[in-house]
Formats: C-alpha cells, structure tokens, sequence
C-alpha cells in the first residue's frame, strides 16, 4: 500500500505542476524479448535500456503482432491492425486507412511539436506518409527492407535526401537535434529503428565483439541457430543500446529527463532462432515467442522505479495510456480496442486493475490467430497451454480443460470472423499528386511491371526492376490523381554506358511526357561488403538522379504507365523510383 500510495503522489505532484511530459516511444524492429540482458540473456550487454525498466516500471506481459506493419499501426491507432486496413507489409497492404486517427494526430492537436525518425512501413504517398497522419517532421524510409544500412537514401518530409553514417545512428542524431531544438515545448517523438531487422549490417565497434565471442545463451533448438546472423543481431542490438544510452544522456544534458516519458518495446518476436526464454515461435508465429515483447516505461515525474507489472499490455494500449499519462484527448471518435495501464503503472483508478487481470489479448497475422489470457494461450492450431506452468508451450492441455478450451475456442474463432469480415478486399489505389505534400513518390515497390521486366527479388520493399528489353515493356502505377496540376517528374535509376539513349514515355489519362536517358551510371550491386551474414532481400545500386521533364496530370483515377518508345541498347535502364514535385 505504501508503493501505491507513493506513486499516487508522484503522479499527482507531475500534473499538478500543468506541464505537460514529453513522449519517446522507441521501438526496434526484429528484436525478441530475449534480446537484452534485462531479460537474462548472457550474449550481450544492454544496461541502457535496462535502465529503463529499473528506474521506471516494465511489462511482464506484453504482446505485439507477429510482423513489423501490423504492429506499428496497432500502436498509431490503438486498434487491431485487420481494423485499419492492414494485411500485408509492402505493396499497399501495410497502409492505415485515411479514416484512422493516430497518436500523433492527437499529441499534435495537443500542442506538442511531432517527430518520426527511422522506419516507418505504414503507407508512403500523402496522406499515408508520416507527414499526413500527424507529424510534423519525419526522416527515414517509408518501406519495410531496406537494402543498405550506410548513408543509404532517405527522405525528409518527402524529399529524397543521403543519410549520414549508420542508418541508428543517423536516426539518434536526428531526434537529438529535433529534442534539443525543442526543449522548452512539449514534445513526441517517435522513434522506431529499423535493427536488427535484415541486411544484417552494423558498424565494426559493435561487430568486433561478437565476431569471435563465446555465446553461451542458446535457443531451445539450438542447432537451428545461424551462426553469423545470430552474432550480427546481438551486434545490432548493441548498437541500439549504445544509442538509447545516447538519447537519455541528451535529455540529462537538457535537463529535461524528469518529465519525459520514455517507452521502449518491440514489434515482434526474433528474425531468427536464437535465446528467446524457451518460448516457442519467432517472427511471423502467434505463439508466445512471436508475439511477446519487452515494454519498458520511464517517467520520473510520474512513475515509481522498479514497478513490476505482471497483468496483460498490448501495442494497441500504448495510444489510449500516453495519452492518459500526457492528460490529454484522443482526437479520434472509432472505438479503441486498447485501454489505457495507467491503473497499473500508478495505481492511480481503483477497480479497473482487476479488470485488467481478465482480458484477453488477440493475435492475428494470415490464417493463423491465437489468444491469450493471464494464465493460458490457445495456439493457431488450437492448443490449448498453461502458461504458468509451460511457458515453453510444451504439453497441450486441451483435455484436461474443457471448459477452457472451449470458451477461449469461440472466442478467438468469432474474433478471426470479424476481423476477417472487416478487412474485406483492397481497392485502395496509390494517392498521388495530393495537395497537402509537395512530393508523391512511386517506387518499384508499389508498380506493377509487364512484360520482361523483373523484380529484383521475391521481397517488394526495396527492390527494384531490371531486364527492360522491349518498347511493349511497361511499368503500371494504379493511381488517384488527388488534385490536377503541373509536375516534375524526377528519374531514380541505373544504366549501363553502353545501354544510354533510351527514350521514356510517361502517361496517364490521355496526357503524356517523355524524355531520354543521357547519362550512364554504374550498375554494381551494393550491400554485400557491409553484410555480415547473407541476405534475403535485394541488395541495392548507387541510383542516379535525373529530371525526366515536366507533366500535366489530370485529376481522378487512372493507370500510371511508364514505357520506353526507343531503345538503342540491350536495355533500357535499372528503375527504382519516381518522385513527383508540384510546381
């Protein structure tokens, strides 16, 4: 009782000073539960970020979604990802619909300056861009692979821009530079870094501790472990908390430490069989391994340290809790799967904790859902586990438990029907040309190409086209002019010297412009040497930058065709992007 009433006052004595706390919500992308030595895993040392949870309060209990897109909108929105729209992490499918209201929209309505640097994978094009769903800066990527973690190309606000260094690092330096510029006005800043998702890439003073380390913290299975890229995640996790130790010295530094909320969590399970507890599944799975991630919550002004918290929390309450913490209005009027833990985190409302302690938490990702309570999990495929007793979900227990499996059984099978039911088919088009961005840019990602054209790997995100060989070759946008205008047109692309000379045509609705490939450019493949463990997804090129010219486009929903009318070479020229400014 002396605890509670403790961090009552706490809390009290925060808001009573009408200042209202800053917000960081950092999250890392591919990183397990067991990826920290908080959580007593022997590989690696991560004392920042274990900070966090010893002079604030963590989640024992936690769960995301099993991939990257899903999570981030459940976060943004408060809702279940299938509710917004979300199905699938690239091509269109991991866009928020535009009826969503996100956390930042409501931070920003607040009067609090709003910030996000790094990954993003929730929508490229205006209004599904950063920018258009309540923030006021962002720097990173809009897509989910990336091919390239060195002074890769970025954004900012839409513009296409080099980063600096390591892509983690750039990111820190970057919300540094926004928090110091902000200091003296309440501030949310997300954060979610792209590591230690794949390329497995990460600076050499990270690397060179683990390239020969004797690890000694293993997988349950541990011959399923890959050697180099578990070694490289452990890396890449390093760097995070060499960074996160980076960030709350600034905030020390600024003297603003005590009234900022600082979060940390992850949006699914391991990319790969490595040390997760002994729970069963990684990324991708709905069990308990797939699913569980760290929350670490830190607000000296408002919540006690050391605060272990053993009741259920999900992505989808971080919405309605920080906004309660920041004692604030949500501006969105659709009803919010997640509740706020403010009970929990402060003992601040009697009643609703225990309340807390009977929900049940809901996964879903494809054909396979899963459902959680205190004490069990019923798995995808319908088996039943205690928890409590197996955590590793060793021993079905469906039999023993009738009664159980039965009502958690028709739970999780009405809920995969609404959500099902929800999603429906996606008829969405790609938005361009909107008058609330100056930009619109059509990556590979999102096209559809004809003809001989491939794609540079099975992974959309970061790929791009190549072997373009004929002028019945095309590359199709589906698109929705948002407002009628003039545009330039920007090239992202290769071309071998020999191949220069290509004329390309761009039309859409009867309207057209063209114009010639003049400059050759280096087609070497980038990525390989920085790589620590082979890839899955695309590597990259040194893509050069020309203005193709400028379009009339017309305004309403149509077919984005890009061609080549003349082709003097062998091909015509690897694509990556176009960009489209309003002039």
């Amino acid at each position: 009782m002396k605890l509670v009433a403790a961090i009552v006052l706490l809390f009290a004595s925060a808001i009573a000073h009408g200042e209202k706390p800053n917000v960081i919500v950092i999250l890392t992308d591919d990183q397990g539960w067991g990826d920290l030595s908080f959580s007593g895993n022997e590989n690696l040392s991560t004392p920042n970020i274990d900070s966090l949870a010893t002079d604030g309060a963590f989640f024992n209990r936690f769960y995301v979604s099993p991939v990257c897109s899903p999570t981030r909108a459940e976060f943004l929105t408060g809702r279940y990802h299938q509710r917004s729209g979300v199905y699938s992490t690239s091509a269109g499918g991991e866009r928020m619909n535009l009826d969503e209201v996100t956390i930042a929209d409501s931070f920003k309505a607040a009067g609090y300056k709003t910030a996000a640097f790094g990954k993003w994978h929730n929508g490229m094009q205006y209004p599904y861009h950063p920018n258009g769903r309540g923030f006021d800066e962002f720097y990173g990527f809009c897509s989910g692979h990336w091919g390239n973690y060195f002074s890769p190309m970025l954004e900012h606000n839409g513009e296409i821009v080099t980063g600096e260094g390591f892509v983690v690092d750039d990111f820190t330096n970057k919300a540094m530079d926004f928090i110091t510029e902000n200091k003296d006005e309440p501030f949310f800043v997300y954060l979610p870094y792209n590591t230690p998702h794949s390329p497995m890439q990460v600076p050499d003073q990270h690397w060179e501790r683990f390239e020969d380390k004797e690890l000694t913290s293993r997988h349950r299975e541990a011959e399923k472990e890959d050697e180099l890229h578990l070694r490289c995640a452990l890396a890449m996790c390093e760097n995070i908390d060499w960074n996160v130790g980076r960030l709350l010295g600034r905030l020390d530094e600024l003297g603003i430490a005590e009234n900022t909320i600082v979060i940390y969590f992850c949006d699914n399970g391991p990319n790969g069989f490595r040390w997760n507890g002994g729970m069963k599944g990684k990324k991708g799975s709905t069990d308990e391994g797939g699913v569980r991630s760290p929350l670490l919550i830190r607000w000296p002004a408002g919540i006690e340290s050391a605060t272990e918290i053993e009741t259920l929390g999900a992505a989808i309450d971080l919405l309605p809790t920080l906004t309660d913490l920041a004692g604030i209005d949500h501006v969105g009027n659709k009803p919010l799967d997640g509740v706020s833990l403010v009970s929990v985190l402060t003992g601040k409302r009697e009643g609703s904790s225990e309340a807390l302690r009977e929900r049940m938490i809901f996964s879903g990702w494809k054909d396979r859902f899963s459902v959680r309570t205190m004490r069990w999990r019923l798995s995808h495929d319908m088996k039943l586990f205690d928890m409590g007793s197996d955590p590793g979900q060793h021993t079905d227990v469906a039999q023993d438990n009738g009664d159980v499996y039965n009502g958690l059984k028709s739970k999780v099978l009405a809920w995969k029907e609404m959500m099902t039911a929800e999603l429906g088919e996606d008829t969405r088009p790609f938005v361009i040309a909107h008058p609330g961005h100056a930009f619109t840019q059509l990556p590979a990602r999102d096209a559809t190409p004809y003809g001989n054209v491939l794609r540079s790997n099975k992974f959309p995100n970061d790929s791009y086209f190549s072997n373009w060989t004929s002028t019945n070759d095309k590359i199709v946008w589906t698109a929705e002019v948002a407002e009628p205008g003039k545009f330039q047109v920007e090239l992202f692309y290769t071309c071998d010297r020999t191949n220069i000379g290509s004329t390309l045509e761009l039309s859409f609705k009867g309207k057209s412009m063209s114009g010639k490939i003049k400059k050759g450019t280096s087609t070497e493949l980038l990525g390989a040497d920085d790589d620590r463990s082979p890839r899955v997804e695309s590597y990259t090129q040194e893509w050069q930058r020309m203005t193709l010219g400028e379009m009339e486009l017309e305004k309403g929903l149509g077919e984005l065709v890009l061609r080549a009318s003349d082709i003097p070479g062998d091909e015509v020229m690897n694509f990556r992007l176009l960009l489209l400014k309003r002039l």
